[in-house]
């Protein structure tokens, strides 16, 4: 691939994460962590984590950290809080590419960071802030300066090896050292590299990583295990360490955790159905394909084959798949892997056998699905969400006939089945960031109802929030704290109230006079559907809202 060509598709990759940075932050877990991040900022305690208040045990608090510093430099806003998350996902598609150079060519090195980069997932948690973004990050950078040492047996490699596993350990616990394992471990057994499995420097690698997870220990120690006392999670006696060294991860397999919904042992590989688009089915077939030829192998590979990526991703899943609960975005983590085992597969197809019966199978079928996927982008942009502006309308219409085109061309300056599998992506999730999500959250009420009272100058001790939740995105957007109450004798005349339809009940029932200064539309956006999509039952979907202000008692 030439540079040339590399660097424009990167531009627009990056551009299209930097599109997402002004839609409102969506709840549940972006707004809870951004909501999380403000706070710690605001209290001047980094070591004791806290949710609205209330003591918080559950993910570790990396992800916070690096959040506070962001939006210390940049404010709190969409983009200082969503800027961290965009460079992890930046330096896990760096490491990616630099890890895959050490075992394949520099086609399918690049073929293997363009796949995760353009991979839904991708385009999705650079706005939709997750953990697993920063772990993702960490984990592959840790596991490409590990094949490095092994390599080449240079001393900062090894450093920041395991500094990388303590990083992702402070983001989201054990798994972070798992994946290496798993992956490496996998590799030297298949090599009967036994040697390899047991070294005396992996004690200085603990080290290394119990000093990384030194300062998080001592504020999960001070914070809950000197606190017998303190009710947390509807528990008294709670071990913070306990909780984060074991309960939170292994204890989900244990059946310890009461985390459960029932997720089976398929749920993760069905959800990567549309987190991997455009690239599953690629992915699947290699999937087959490398465990056939390692069975004909008798499960033994030469010193010079990689299968890190393998045994990584299998044995990741099979373990996270054990799991009593279970998240679509949990299998993120090992999704450079994935990329890898899908780009040599690609590089095979598309490179190698360019043209033969299975590209073109690929390629039809394909070919069909992209236009499918714009088709229903089109009509979720111009006819079921029409609020959405004209310019998207006719971009998105633009792009589909531009992917006609490239179907009927003849030549084109890449393998036509990768260019259209760019190209839809690509097309997609600009229509997504730009248009879709931003006409989806309008019905978010905790953002919008923050926006109102910050565009019309609200000064803090003038509106309360009544009898109701509005989620962490009010309090994130908030410029000031915000009382809630349920005591109607703390309704002045004069105050502004925020409330839903039960609370405006309650009010009319309790006599209290009010004038509605704005009513706004509630729908929990994570959870769409198809009455919701539709324009004609959509007020059945969802939940008034009203700013309400207090008038003088008759």
């Amino acid at each position: 691939m030439q540079k040339r060509h590399l660097l424009i598709l990167f531009v627009i990759i990056t551009t299209i994460y930097l599109l997402g940075i002004h839609i409102p932050i969506m709840e549940v877990d972006a707004a809870q962590y951004a909501s999380m991040s403000k706070e710690m900022m605001q209290r001047g305690i980094y070591l004791h984590v806290y949710d609205r208040g209330v003591e918080y045990l559950d993910k570790p608090p990396f992800l916070f950290w690096i959040n506070v510093v962001s939006m210390k430099i940049f404010g709190a806003n969409n983009f200082g809080y969503r800027l961290p998350s965009i460079l992890f996902a930046l330096l896990a598609i760096f490491a990616t590419y630099r890890f895959a150079l050490l075992y394949y060519n520099r086609i399918i090195a690049q073929i293997s960071a363009i796949v995760l980069a353009t991979c839904q997932a991708l385009f999705l948690i650079t706005h939709d802030v997750r953990t697993d973004t920063v772990l993702m990050g960490w984990v592959i950078l840790s596991v490409w300066q590990l094949a490095e040492w092994f390599k080449y047996k240079n001393w900062l490699n090894f450093i920041i090896a395991f500094i990388a596993i303590g990083g992702g350990m402070i983001t989201k616990g054990p798994i972070a050292l798992l994946v290496p394992v798993f992956g490496f471990g996998s590799h030297f057994l298949l090599q009967r590299n036994y040697k390899a499995i047991f070294k005396w420097q992996y004690i200085i690698g603990i080290i290394i990583i119990a000093l990384v997870l030194l300062p998080m220990s001592i504020g999960l120690y001070q914070q809950f295990d000197l606190h017998p006392e303190k009710l947390v999670n509807g528990k008294y006696g709670v071990s913070g360490l306990r909780f984060f060294y074991w309960t939170q991860s292994f204890g989900r397999i244990t059946g310890e955790s009461e985390w459960d919904n029932h997720a089976g042992f398929l749920f993760l590989l069905q959800n990567m159905l549309w987190s991997f688009l455009p690239w599953i089915f690629f992915f699947l077939a290699s999937l087959f394909v490398t465990t056939k030829v390692l069975i004909k192998k008798r499960f033994k590979i030469s010193g010079t084959e990689e299968f890190i990526t393998y045994g990584g991703f299998l044995i990741t899943y099979c373990s996270l798949a054990l799991s009593h609960y279970q998240l679509p975005h949990y299998i993120f983590v090992v999704f450079p892997f994935a990329s890898i085992i899908t780009a040599k597969f690609i590089y095979q197809l598309c490179w190698v056998n360019y043209g033969g019966k299975l590209y073109n199978f690929f390629y039809y079928c394909h070919a069909t699905l992209f236009l499918l996927l714009l088709l229903t982008a089109n009509i979720l942009i111009s006819y079921l969400f029409s609020e959405t502006g004209l310019i998207s309308k006719i971009f998105i219409a633009a792009a589909t006939i531009t992917y006609l085109y490239i179907i009927f061309l003849n030549r084109t300056w890449h393998p036509k089945l990768f260019l259209i599998s760019i190209f839809t992506i690509c097309t997609i999730n600009i229509s997504l960031n730009s248009a879709l999500y931003p006409a989806l959250l309008r019905y978010q009420a905790g953002s919008s109802a923050a926006k109102w009272f910050e565009e019309h100058n609200i000064l803090p001790g003038k509106f309360v929030i009544y009898d109701n939740d509005f989620g962490h995105s009010f309090y994130f957007y908030a410029k000031h704290f915000v009382p809630v109450t349920s005591n109607v004798a703390e309704l002045k005349e004069g105050l502004l109230v925020l409330t839903k339809e039960e609370g405006k009940l309650k009010l009319d029932s309790l006599s209290i006079p009010y004038k509605i200064i704005f009513t706004g539309e509630d729908f929990h956006v994570s959870m769409l559907n198809l009455k919701f999509v539709n324009p004609a039952t959509r007020n059945t979907q969802v939940q008034a809202y009203y700013i309400l202000q207090v008038l003088k008692k008759q």
